[in-house]
């Protein structure tokens, strides 16, 4: 028996429940999901703060960084939280937005020996990460489990976002075979970010999780969206599925998240440039 929406929900969802994609049916899916963000920082924030509102119903948030002053200018779901978990911080902004919604919460790296126990749970895993290491770690993971994922990325005034659909497109090694030289591409705390643009580039990740869930419209899935913010320009680069890809191609040589297959590096906020 499908359980009736209550009066609250009808009113807090009616702007969702009324497009014809949606409907009941679909605010019902998004209610029974689960999304998983790697990174409560500036794509992270934005990203949970609009799947919070739209009621996904769990909502599992890695980080195991503490709040900082100087995140406070992108990073908007840790005002008064300086010097508390991210992960928590952003579990106690969901809680006052949308009591709908269940926080699981992992302070704790995402690394080789937890990356696939924590992406199998889930239906969507939105990529907010740091540093090229982990871009590489959780789609691998996703390719191994079987789950779509949206990657974003910002430095400066510039940002891009890509979606992953295991063996339906190219995965993030496809794209990016393999990662700068160490030093090559600046880190935010070096180069800056415009305070808005993780904003767009996570909300833009947001949309994403919810057109998968749902089933609608067209996903990022082969495409690179590239936004310049100083322009006001979108374009997009396109890629297919590498046949010789080690994860994802026709004969792959990665069978498991090995750590070795990963370089370690100090964790930045953002590492890519467009």
């Amino acid at each position: 028996m499908t359980r009736k929406f209550t009066d609250d929900q009808i009113k807090r969802y009616s702007r969702q429940i009324i497009l014809p994609e949606v409907g009941g049916t679909g605010q019902r899916k998004l209610l029974n999901s689960k999304v998983l963000v790697l990174g409560a920082g500036g794509l992270g924030s934005a990203a949970i703060a609009y799947l919070a509102a739209a009621g996904i119903g769990t909502l599992g948030i890695i980080d195991n960084d503490l709040v900082e002053i100087s995140n406070l200018q992108r990073q908007i779901i840790h005002g008064g939280n300086i010097g508390m978990s991210k992960a928590k911080s952003a579990e106690s902004f969901v809680r006052t937005i949308n009591s709908d919604v269940d926080v699981v919460t992992y302070e704790e790296r995402f690394q080789a020996e937890n990356a696939r126990k924590m992406v199998k749970d889930y239906d969507f895993v939105i990529d907010g990460s740091d540093n090229f290491p982990t871009h590489y770690m959780i789609s691998d993971a996703c390719i191994l489990e079987n789950k779509p994922l949206s990657h974003g990325s910002i430095l400066r005034y510039e940002g891009y976002a890509t979606t992953v659909i295991p063996m339906k497109g190219p995965c993030y090694r496809c794209i990016f075979k393999q990662p700068p030289p160490p030093g090559l591409i600046p880190n935010c705390q070096e180069a800056g970010v415009f305070g808005v643009l993780p904003g767009i580039i996570g909300s833009i990740q947001a949309s994403e999780a919810l057109k998968s869930i749902l089933g609608i419209g067209k996903l990022l899935n082969g495409s690179l969206l590239c936004f310049n913010a100083l322009d006001m320009s979108f374009y997009s680069a396109y890629a297919e599925r590498n046949r010789n890809c080690a994860i994802c191609g026709d004969d792959p040589i990665i069978q498991e998240i090995d750590q070795r297959n990963y370089v370690e590096t100090v964790p930045e906020e953002c590492q890519f440039k467009i």
